[in-house]
């Protein structure tokens, strides 16, 4: 191979074929990509917020949430904009890439990766118990674990890698099978008169302190964490742009119209939610929800209910999957990953990443049971430790995508925008400062050293790789030809995937 450096690192010219091998089909309209944004985030509506109710009281929840809402509108105008001017499956990747140099591309990818592959992993877990539950009630039997983590695992490794079609076919079918069921305990909850509006309150409050906010204003910045699980992974629909039929107008629209579809089960849930088993006793509940209709309707519905549960978070596991096998996709195309995780299968899906994901993922549940097999404290830590992990590396990738946005902004003035963020820079500032607060209640919160340190070594470990190796075989994808054409090189299926090599290697770049 051919190479040449450019701004720090070096790329290799591709070999004939290379992208053949690499090659998604656009398969995508308005509805998949918001059933793709649905299902990516909804089983958060089904569980995951809840762990801040008791801690900040109700009051202090529902500021959180607020922030939260904020945060996330203004970053997906944000992100909707650059999805549009740069059409690549890279996503935060590509972003941070012609924004921020290879450096900040691979910051941002990498916290990407960590976040979808943990959150996938924690989802799987939840999603066993669920099945086992309802196994267990139909059947009278479980199985172990490790084995239904298998089952799920294999079960959407196979979906995925069918063809991107019935993925995102999937996705709305389960999106709305899930906004269904959360309809349905709001109306069985009124209908019932299971919901009783003084539990929102029945947080006794400290000494001096308001039934609003029980124990100050304090706890409001330590569960915005938890709020985020309302709306967390909504960011991913850019991965979905070389799968997209018309990118620039789709993604940005599903985007904000699948965001607007989860704040209204969001503030539905939250508020009925709480209002049915207490702002007190649900903070301790592993299925809210679940725990919910339990109160609502006979024991003799048990199973029925965990596969309502069930269906939320196979919902997740969907969206999330998909974006993992993107993310590791785009990457590892574009050199910053070992370049054999990018080719795709004849179904032109990334089944290699999906694989090696699941792997990683199967093998932190290991990790996760045999922590939890001493019980007691073992399981509340380990369970702390995923969450968080997936969080703040949602975090990270949330800083650096609202820095990314102002400097594409000042930086690539000319680069085409089919569209425009409505709150422009000032909007992604207020988004960065918020995900910025979050990040520094994480240092300050000890409850989520353990996460930190886990994810501070995967960094390094990242680095050392990226500084000694990865960077000096770099290829010049989609990704990387916009950000060294300075945005004048868009869409790689409309101008080829080989649009800058004569440029670059015969140094006319």
């Amino acid at each position: 191979m051919a190479d040449t450096t450019v701004t720090g690192v070096k790329y290799q010219k591709t070999e004939a074929g290379y992208f053949e091998k690499r090659t998604l089909k656009r398969s995508a309209g308005f509805w998949g990509i918001w059933g793709l944004g649905v299902a990516a985030v909804i089983s958060g509506e089904f569980s995951g917020w809840n762990l801040g109710t008791d801690t900040a009281g109700f009051g202090g929840m529902a500021i959180a949430v607020v922030i939260v809402i904020v945060m996330y509108f203004t970053m997906l105008f944000s992100i909707g904009e650059m999805a549009a001017a740069l059409p690549h499956t890279g996503g935060a990747y590509s972003f941070a890439r012609a924004a921020l140099g290879p450096w900040g591309g691979f910051i941002t990818g990498l916290a990407e990766s960590i976040e979808y592959v943990v959150t996938t992993a924690v989802v799987v877990y939840f999603a066993a118990e669920y099945a086992n539950g309802a196994l267990d009630a139909f059947f009278g039997f479980q199985l172990p674990p490790f084995v239904m983590w298998i089952i799920l695992y294999g079960v959407f490794v196979i979906v995925n890698a069918l063809g991107a079609a019935i993925g995102f076919r999937l996705a709305i079918i389960v999106s709305i099978l899930s906004i269904a069921i959360l309809a349905v305990f709001v109306i069985v909850a009124f209908s019932t008169n299971t919901f009783n509006v003084d539990k929102l309150w029945d947080v006794k409050p400290d000494a001096g302190q308001s039934t609003f906010l029980p124990h100050g204003f304090g706890p409001v910045l330590l569960v915005i964490p938890f709020a985020m699980w309302f709306f967390l992974g909504i960011e991913e629909l850019p991965l979905a742009a070389e799968e997209t039929k018309n990118p620039q107008k789709d993604i940005p629209r599903a985007g904000v119209i699948a965001l607007v579809t989860l704040l209204i089960a969001a503030v539905a849930i939250f508020v009925v939610n709480t209002g049915v088993n207490g702002a007190k006793e649900i903070q301790a509940s592993g299925q809210p929800l679940l725990d919910g209709f339990a109160l609502m309707v006979p024991k003799s519905l048990t199973g029925v209910l965990a596969i309502f549960a069930l269906i939320g978070l196979l919902a997740s596991l969907q969206g999330i999957m998909y974006a993992y096998g993107r993310n590791l996709y785009s990457l590892s195309r574009a050199g910053y990953y070992p370049k054999w995780l990018s080719i795709t299968g004849k179904r032109q899906t990334p089944v290699i990443a999906l694989v090696v994901g699941a792997v990683i993922g199967f093998v932190l549940l290991i990790i996760i049971d045999r922590a939890t097999a001493a019980g007691g404290a073992a399981s509340t830590i380990a369970g702390a430790i995923v969450l968080n992990i997936a969080i703040w590396g949602a975090v990270v990738s949330y800083i650096m995508q609202m820095i990314s946005f102002v400097a594409l902004r000042r930086r690539f003035p000319n680069a085409k925008r089919p569209y425009k963020s409505p709150t422009g820079i000032a909007g992604a500032v207020i988004a960065g400062i918020i995900a910025l607060a979050i990040f520094i209640a994480f240092l300050f919160n000890q409850g989520y050293q353990i996460a930190i340190a886990a994810i501070a070594v995967v960094y390094i470990i990242g680095i050392i790789l990226f500084g000694a190796v990865w960077r000096k075989r770099l290829v010049l994808s989609p990704e990387e030809e916009f950000a060294i054409s300075k945005g004048l090189h868009g869409d790689p299926q409309v101008e080829g995937y080989d649009a800058m090599e004569s440029e670059v290697f015969e140094g006319k770049a």
